[in-house]
């Protein structure tokens, strides 16, 4: 009797022990593109890069892709709303886009069109680790009423004639 006791003692704490739920691990930070400077993922030493994903013709050709393919929603063009609609997302192993997912919010109908353009975004060169493609997380800021307008500067200086 006192051996079941005290074998019942010594597994009960065990048995509430293994029935705790698991604590979540920590979300994956993501990769934020901007001009001139990326970031790779810090926390994840098996997953991290050693390049970076790049969009085909760089930030100039995602800046045009979206001024070509992103329609301003009339909701938002009535309250005259600019700005961003930042969307995390996952740039796949064969280039593709996926699962994206709005981190800052501009409207329900920007956010609603951001994720509508954001898989159309192919033919990237992935992340590199090793010699091999490797998906990773990405930031994508998507414009709105001219928050992302290209400014194109004219060389209105004449060229200077050669001399002979």
């Amino acid at each position: 009797m006192i051996k079941a006791l005290l074998a019942f003692a010594l597994l009960g704490p065990a048995t509430a022990w293994a029935q705790e739920p698991a604590t979540p691990a920590p979300a994956q930070q993501p990769i934020v593109l901007q001009a001139g400077h990326m970031q790779v993922q810090r926390n994840s030493p098996i997953n991290r890069p050693d390049r970076a994903p790049v969009y085909p013709g760089g930030e100039q050709a995602l800046g045009l892709f979206f001024l070509e393919h992103v329609n301003y929603p009339a909701a938002a063009r009535a309250q005259q709303l600019s700005g961003m609609v930042l969307v995390t997302a996952t740039v796949n192993a064969d280039g593709t886009v996926s699962n994206p997912v709005v981190a800052k919010s501009l409207s329900p109908e920007c956010d609603a069109e951001a994720l509508r353009v954001v898989p159309l975004l192919t033919g990237w060169q992935p992340a590199m680790r090793r010699g091999h493609p490797l998906p990773v997380l990405i930031q994508l800021p998507v414009p709105f009423g001219g928050a992302g307008d290209m400014k194109v500067e004219l060389n209105t200086k004449p060229k200077p004639k050669p001399k002979h």
